[in-house]
């Protein structure tokens, strides 16, 4: 969600910050801005609704010179995305900006207006600010009064803190949202992530949770969740610069969706034995051969990989899987098996709900497994085990090359169960496992077809609807592709199991509604076949999305056609992805939506 930048340094750090900005844009934001120290140190603050852009415009016009700062993309959740709530917020006494929520803001901001405390915004990180404000005014040190508010504050939030006349103070806490210490030579620096800070340092030390950091140019002072000093392990980053960069491509949104072929290969790299040609996932610390049933948790396209999941290891392994919305199980209560296995997936690592799940499970004595994109995240330094997805940074903010992989690392994950139940013999096994092994070759294939699908979505970008339909593992990817179409074109669409259709959705149908048909040869085919036969002798437009043994049996009835490789049915959902993310992408070109930033949207998702 919103994104933080803070550097104390010997250099002039409002560039350095604008550009930290820019590297966060990707997160998702709707408004930004800076405070500094003058030369006097006074706070003095610029401030932007919109784009980044127009905070740069306001720096042309009124310059700040510093050397310490603190900058902020916001994503609106408490009050309008305007100039007024936009970050950072200050007194005279004191700056700060903040990601996340302050659940108990009301009674603490009744306090503070009975105190004289007049507010200037309608956000909870305002009452935060003037929580600290009024410690300091009461004569506390800067620590002292940050220290006081955190003991004050409930909710999940990071906070980047700067204070009037203190030209060597910047002060960091985190609760439940990250944030990461970045070290440079003689100059300190705060960061959402190390994405942030990747031009600047790749020395980075993560905050626990509970943590507050007291940096000075030379260095930082950790404070551990009771306010006792902590060591912290600084970590040697791989990110770099360079790999944030969109290349030659428009998009990030294309470039990763291009990158997939070697992304997917290098996490198959790491779960398959070279000798042996089957499953080996690194050491989890869980015996998978004693578990007895699964729950995958997990939010949005993460969700719909663990749908596919639940048909792989219930076909494959032989057990029983539950898939949940993250946002839904961790209020249900619901009971856990301690013998049995709950699985989280998410990109960052950091997504709330998810995060919040896993925590649930853990304190019922539950075994968890996270599967995730960045090593360093919350998720992945608590969960039991972790399996690591190798995307890399991926800045679109609808997901591609982590959903792809994340399919991968499942399908690894299936083929590992089911060796450790015996539920196939080896060399079915195998055969499995080479298929999956030959994904990165034949998604290249599926993308030396672009030009066919860009002409596709001349044809749809006008539609006011979209239906998506599939079987079996199929069906969850009927449901990302229409998620993939409303995310980044604006087009209402829904993705069904096409059995399901004629139990109500067939009623949408007409000669104006696309209907996109994901149908590999496997067993279900005809069953698919069947539905797109009904969907056409209603007028529907039917899209055809199948191998050319799939495409011999549909006639000139259809309105066109996408020709995918012929491959195993175990790998078919992987493969389709591909051609659901570049029509949705075509489309939202076409239709001169922001593609990379869609409205309302943000890539980490880290608040309720």
């Amino acid at each position: 969600m919103c994104g933080i930048v803070g550097v104390i340094g010997s250099r002039d750090v409002v560039p350095l910050l604008v550009d930290g900005l820019k590297r966060l844009e990707y997160r998702g934001y709707d408004s930004a801005g800076i405070a500094t120290l003058s030369a006097t140190g006074a706070i003095e603050r610029r401030r932007a609704e919109g784009k980044i852009v127009r905070l740069e415009d306001k720096l042309r016009n009124e310059p700040m010179q510093s050397l310490i700062g603190i900058a902020h993309t916001r994503w609106a959740t408490h009050g309008a995305p305007n100039e007024a709530n936009a970050h950072p917020h200050a007194t005279e006494r004191v700056a700060m900006v903040h990601n996340g929520i302050i659940e108990n803001y009301r009674e603490i901001g009744e306090e503070l207006i009975a105190r004289g405390h007049k507010f200037q915004s309608q956000t909870d990180t305002e009452v935060a600010l003037r929580l600290i404000d009024q410690y300091l005014a009461d004569g506390k040190s800067p620590e002292q009064a940050v220290l006081a508010a955190l003991g004050r504050l409930r909710g999940a939030f990071a906070l980047g803190i700067l204070f009037h006349g203190e030209e060597d103070l910047l002060i960091g806490a985190r609760r439940g949202a990250p944030l990461a210490v970045g070290f440079g030579n003689g100059e300190m620096y705060l960061g959402s992530d190390a994405l942030a800070l990747a031009p600047l340092t790749d020395r980075i030390a993560y905050m626990e949770e509970g943590d507050c950091v007291i940096l000075s140019r030379t260095g930082a002072r950790f404070l551990d969740a009771d306010g006792k000093p902590a060591e912290r392990v600084v970590r040697a980053t791989a990110i770099s610069g360079a790999m944030i960069g969109k290349g030659n491509y428009r998009h990030y949104m294309l470039k990763e969706i291009y990158e997939q072929p070697a992304v997917m290969g290098d996490t198959i790299n790491t779960v398959i034995g070279p000798k042996d040609r089957l499953a080996h996932l690194p050491d989890l610390g869980i015996d998978l051969g004693s578990i007895t049933r699964i729950t995958i948790v997990a939010c949005g396209t993460s969700y719909y990989s663990g749908m596919v999941a639940k048909y792989w290891l219930e076909r494959y392994a032989r057990i029983g899987v539950e898939v949940d919305v993250a946002s839904e199980f961790r209020y249900r209560e619901a009971p856990v098996d301690t013998q049995g296995l709950a699985i989280f997936i998410s990109q960052s690592g950091e997504t709330a709900d998810t995060l919040a799940a896993m925590r649930y499970v853990k304190a019922q004595g539950g075994r968890t497994l996270a599967i995730v994109n960045v090593p360093e995240s919350s998720m992945a330094r608590e969960a039991d085990g972790i399996l690591l997805t190798k995307a890399g940074p991926e800045i679109g903010v609808a997901s591609t090359k982590a959903f792809t992989c994340q399919l991968v690392t499942l399908a690894a994950f299936s083929l590992a169960m089911t060796q450790a139940r015996n539920a196939l013999p080896a060399e079915e096994v195998r055969r499995l496992m080479a298929a999956l092994v030959e994904v990165p070759a034949r998604a290249a294939e599926v993308l030396n077809h672009d030009d066919d699908l860009h002409a596709l979505a001349e044809k749809i970008m006008d539609a006011r609807d979209v239906l998506y339909i599939g079987r079996g593992p199929c069906f969850p990817l009927a449901l990302e592709g229409a998620l993939k179409l409303k995310e980044i074109s604006y087009i209402h669409a829904e993705g069904y199991a096409a059995g399901e259709l004629k139990h109500g959705p067939i009623a949408l149908i007409d000669e104006v509604v696309p209907v996109i048909v994901i149908a590999p040869s496997d067993s279900l085919f005809e069953k698919t076949i069947s539905n797109m036969q009904e969907v056409m002798a209603r007028g529907g437009k039917v899209i055809f999305m199948s191998d050319r043994k799939g495409l011999a049996h549909v006639d000139d009835r259809t309105f066109a056609t996408v020709v995918l490789p012929e491959v195993e049915p175990f790998v078919a959902p992987i493969l389709y992805a591909i051609p659901v993310q570049l029509l949705a992408y075509h489309v939202a070109v076409l239709k001169g939506t922001d593609v990379d930033q869609p409205r309302n949207l943000a890539k980490s998702v880290t608040v309720e």
